[in-house]
């Protein structure tokens, strides 16, 4: 029979701690959501009382199947648990499980709180038998590893005075990320050996030594039951133990597949992909290309030798089939690509060439010219994709862009403010009709996003018969770079744009001009969404 192993989210609190990461109250309740549909077991919704996003998100928590957690401190010293108006707030939030932070690292309470070590277990012991009177509680031993290695027995001794005051979870901090995974499952085993139950005790890592994942994993082999992490891997400094990589490594890697069980369905795992490019979307970042299991590259293969060996068995070069986690396969195109990858290529497209086929050779030939020019087909399968189209007559023709014009004002706002504004008008043929569109650039704030953003909002603005195909359809990343010097430069825009179905996709345009250059990518942006979604020409 397989151990249940429960997942524990902290996206909303620890996560909330990145650099330039502030969620709304909207967006906390968002991601609750998307997390409960995952399937965790906990949503850690943040601090009530710590500010006001917080408070606000504990006053109308969404109903989740996940336990709502609140997180707060243990006591100050000097008052009774009941007293306490910052523990109260947390217990005032009414969630169905409270964590409290303690110190188990000598130092630090002696340092940061300045109290006797007895002082500390009191608090820690009032605090969690304060909680679990009415709440399960989970203590959340911050410094753990540090403290453990400082001195063993006080360290230990906190832990037990969570425990034997009615703690459901004792959650082992590596808090500033250190400890690497021998330690870590070492010391789990010692933890659990010495009288603290594994199926009572979580951990918790961060990622500044780039272990946390697996720092997670050797806390669970050594016998942890709860393991915490975030999704996107996101939290202070250098980020949390990314859940996004965890969960499917559990749900598919051995021993863990067959030996845990956990509430992550397979049909949840194939969606990992759109949370963790919808949590990056919220966040205004763009996704990682080489994130674990979930990137754009994870399942990229361009070397020529991979490439043939993926059209005979995908498994002589991927760990697991990309589609189990809502991942697809990718074979980049370069000027060092070869005929294999040619139609590697070509049939994740739908696009089927026989060997020896002089369409296979003619397209090569035009990368390698496009690349010369600039162009970077590597980065921009979509651009890729429009090309080979384009060569063997499979081209559909939606619209025929007619002129565009962008211009640059300053001037003063109503506020007498000196803002920038871009406009931009586009002429399109949609058949016999044609559609002249303007739009300006400004935000909701105010302020002007560029000449760029101009030109997509003009362009997307009233497409016909088109229009539905495109309205989930945004930017989420846009690059610059000049390919050669002097007179003849030439500037490469690359553009990533995204739909409401979860898919990432690039295009590249190459000019002098880095406006030309941009609008280049976003027709053929647009294009290749009008043929993955299966739209007819009208």
């Amino acid at each position: 029979m397989a151990d249940r192993l429960y997942l524990y989210d902290t996206t909303l609190r620890d996560g909330q701690q990145t650099q330039g990461v502030q969620f709304s109250t909207a967006e906390k309740l968002e991601i609750a959501r998307m997390l409960d549909e995952l399937g965790v077991d906990y949503i850690e919704g943040g601090w009530p009382g710590a500010n006001p996003t917080d408070s606000e998100f504990f006053t109308d928590t969404p109903k989740t199947r996940a336990t709502m957690t609140a997180f707060g401190m243990t006591k100050r010293a000097g008052r009774s648990a009941e007293n306490d108006d910052v523990l109260a707030a947390v217990m005032n939030a009414g969630t169905p499980a409270v964590c409290l932070v303690g110190k188990t690292h000598v130092f630090h309470v002696t340092e940061a709180l300045g109290i006797s070590l007895d002082e500390n277990l009191a608090n820690i012991r009032d605090s969690l038998a304060h909680v679990a009177a009415s709440r399960e509680a989970l203590f959340d031993a911050e410094h753990f590893f540090d403290g453990w290695k400082a001195d063993r027995d006080y360290a230990l001794s906190c832990l037990r005075a969570a425990y034997e005051a009615g703690a459901r979870w004792i959650v082992l901090c590596d808090t500033n990320g250190g400890t690497l995974p021998g330690e870590v499952g070492q010391i789990v085993a010692e933890v659990i050996a010495a009288g603290i139950p594994g199926d009572h005790l979580g951990i918790h890592t961060h990622d500044d030594t780039g272990n946390a994942v697996a720092c997670s994993l050797a806390a669970i082999d050594a016998g942890a039951r709860q393991v915490q992490g975030t999704l996107n891997g996101l939290g202070e400094r250098c980020g949390n133990a990314s859940l996004t990589s965890l969960i499917p490594t559990l749900k598919l890697k051995e021993p863990y597949a067959s030996r845990f069980e956990t509430q992550i369905s397979d049909a949840a795992l194939q969606r990992l992909i759109l949370m963790s490019h919808r949590l990056d979307e919220i966040l205004n970042r763009v996704p990682l290309r080489a994130a674990p299991y979930v990137g754009a590259s994870a399942f990229a293969h361009k070397a020529g030798l991979h490439a043939s060996a993926i059209l005979k068995n995908p498994a002589t070069y991927e760990h697991i089939e990309p589609a189990l986690v809502g991942n697809a396969r990718v074979i980049p195109m370069s000027n060092q690509a070869g005929q294999s990858n040619l139609r590697a290529r070509l049939a994740d497209a739908g696009l089927s060439v026989e060997p020896g086929d002089p369409a296979l050779g003619r397209i090569l030939d035009l990368v390698k010219q496009r690349e010369d020019e600039g162009f970077a087909f590597d980065g921009a399968q979509a651009s890729f994709d429009l090309l080979a189209r384009r060569e063997l007559g499979l081209l559909p023709r939606f619209f025929d862009v007619d002129r565009y014009r962008v211009t640059v004002e300053r001037r003063l706002n109503a506020k007498g403010q000196r803002i920038s504004v871009s406009e931009a008008v586009v002429v399109v043929h949609l058949g016999d009709q044609r559609v002249l569109s303007v739009s300006e650039s400004l935000d909701a704030e105010g302020g002007d996003r560029g000449p760029v953003n101009a030109l997509w909002r003009a362009l997307a603005k009233d497409l016909g018969p088109y229009q539905h195909a495109i309205d989930d359809m945004q930017l989420v990343d846009f690059r610059v770079r000049i390919t050669q010097g002097g007179t003849d430069a030439a500037t490469r825009v690359t553009i990533d744009s995204a739909d409401g179905k979860g898919r990432i996709w690039s295009t590249v345009g190459v000019s002098a001009n880095i406006v030309d250059a941009s609008f280049d990518a976003l027709i053929d942006a647009i294009t290749w969404k009008l043929i993955r979604d299966g739209v007819t020409p009208a």
